[in-house]
């Protein structure tokens, strides 16, 4: 095998692999910069009062948004203080999700990095240093988290039910993951016979005549099945979860639902335990 030394590309003096370019990488695939399996949610997006934020990206598991800023080159404090602007517009304009302020640039200096440390802790923060790296007429991008966030809880607006299809939802997901929902579906059984899936942009809920019915959501990731009940936490319900061996994920205060990460097996052993939680939401929604 053929060795050949790499070649470390300047993205701030390239003409072709420019800020443009990176950023529509990043929007390609947000998992590339190592913050976890994130969605794409919005690009060059006007603010109040003037700016455009890069990118705005999402994870739906955590109900979290990451506020991207992008500087080709050396971070400066301008970048720190547009970025952590931009952060607080969204927040406050979205107060039910948990944001995160979001620097990536292809130098961090320590120097920045004692500046913006003194942020974490009030302000979650995570820097990322980038690297382009050139092989023969090949180019990769190199994501190093250098400074992580300090996680807190704040309050989003509630998300536009963008319709969309099956389709979108295997090419966003995996076949398998949708075969998954359709076989808890099928488990449900009565209780959603009235029902079919409602396909939207970020979430896969009920209808029934046409109208929405949402006791239930579906998010399909790429090996397994988020699944939100919307039922008021309870003591009750709690200790159902606690008892069974369902991979729950924090409670949802704001949209009050209860979460749970579904693979394959897990539907078998717990699948009354399921069927409790749907059963409650779809009186409770009825009431």
């Amino acid at each position: 095998m053929k060795y050949t030394k790499p070649e470390i590309i300047s993205l701030k003096n390239s003409n072709e692999y420019n800020e443009k370019w990176l950023q529509a990488r990043i929007e390609e695939d947000p998992s590339v910069i190592g913050l976890g399996e994130l969605e794409f949610r919005d690009t060059e997006k006007i603010l109040l009062g003037g700016g455009r934020l890069d990118t705005i990206l999402y994870d739906p598991e955590d109900n979290r948004r990451y506020e991207v800023e992008i500087q080709l080159g050396k971070t400066d404090e301008t970048h720190i203080i547009r970025t952590i602007e931009y952060w607080d517009l969204e927040r406050k304009k979205n107060p039910q999700y948990e944001h995160c302020a979001v620097i990536i640039a292809e130098d961090i200096t320590s120097r920045f990095l004692n500046v913006i440390s003194l942020f974490n802790g009030f302000i979650p923060l995570i820097a990322i240093q980038v690297k382009a790296i050139k092989v023969e007429d090949n180019i990769s991008l190199f994501f190093t988290k250098v400074l992580d966030e300090l996680k807190f809880e704040l309050l989003d607006e509630d998300i536009v039910s963008e319709p969309s299809d099956r389709n979108y939802w295997e090419k966003r997901a995996t076949i398998q993951s949708l075969k998954l929902m359709d076989n808890i579906f099928k488990e449900l059984g009565e209780l959603v016979i009235e029902y079919k899936p409602k396909y939207n942009k970020h979430y896969i809920g009920l209808e029934k005549n046409n109208m929405a019915n949402n006791f239930i959501e579906f998010v399909p990731r790429k090996s397994v099945v988020i699944m939100n009940v919307k039922l008021v936490k309870s003591e009750e319900h709690d200790e159902l979860l606690e008892h069974s061996d369902i991979d729950t994920l924090p409670y949802d205060k704001n949209w009050k639902q209860y979460r749970m990460r579904l693979n394959k097996k897990d539907i078998p052993a717990n699948i009354e335990v399921i069927k409790k939680l749907v059963n409650d939401a779809k009186q409770a929604y009825r009431n």
